[in-house]
């Protein structure tokens, strides 16, 4: 009888751990707005950087906000990336990023776009081919945690390499960028915010 007790006992402390677990992948971080680690979302950490102090503390552009969004949808309520939104729609790649699944987004800030001369800028952005092969070099086809940046070397949606390197919440993207806020989680992408636009490799 003793050990039927205990048995039932187990039973029903594993039932109230695993029902803990199951409902932590929906609860949120009160101190930062980000939401907990979950089976759904692998990646874990907080968003760090420099860059992360632009995000608004509240809504949908929040850190909390966006990681309910698929990415595009996302990136649309942060207005430090509303150039890139643009960018997006007129490549027609809104749907594309929006249904793709576990994806890493390297986002150009608005001060990133800022860096090509307008003329250029203008140019590329009526044309759609070369918009479109610029857009998806800043796209992996998986979620890549922090950890993995410090020595990475991966394949892009478009079909060429992009390296990166760094340590200690510093990190390099392609040689050209650097992560300015990093770890931001959407509900289908990791996505490192940088400061600079990446050109494929010719």
């Amino acid at each position: 009888m003793n050990r039927i007790r205990v048995t039932a006992g187990v039973l029903a402390l594993s039932a109230l751990v695993l029902g803990a677990a199951a409902c932590s992948g929906d609860e949120k971080d009160d101190a930062s707005g980000t939401p907990a680690p979950s089976t759904a979302a692998p990646v874990s950490g907080k968003p760090f950087g420099p860059g992360c102090s632009a995000v608004p503390a509240s809504g949908k552009g929040s850190f909390a906000g966006m990681s309910a969004d698929p990415v595009a949808t996302a990136a649309s309520n942060n207005p430090a990336l509303s150039t890139l939104v643009a960018a997006v729609k007129k490549a027609g790649l809104v749907d594309t990023l929006n249904s793709a699944e576990n994806i890493t987004v390297f986002a150009p800030t608005n001060d990133a776009f800022g860096k090509i001369p307008k003329a250029t800028l203008d140019k590329v952005l009526a044309d759609k081919k070369t918009l479109t092969s610029i857009l998806t070099y800043h796209v992996v086809g998986r979620r890549i945690a922090p950890g993995g940046l410090a020595s990475g070397d991966f394949t892009t949606l478009q079909g060429k390499p992009l390296t990166t390197s760094g340590s200690g919440g510093s990190y390099e993207v392609g040689g050209d960028a650097n992560v300015v806020c990093g770890d931001v989680q959407t509900a289908n992408a990791t996505v490192y915010i940088i400061d600079s636009v990446l050109m494929p490799p010719k």
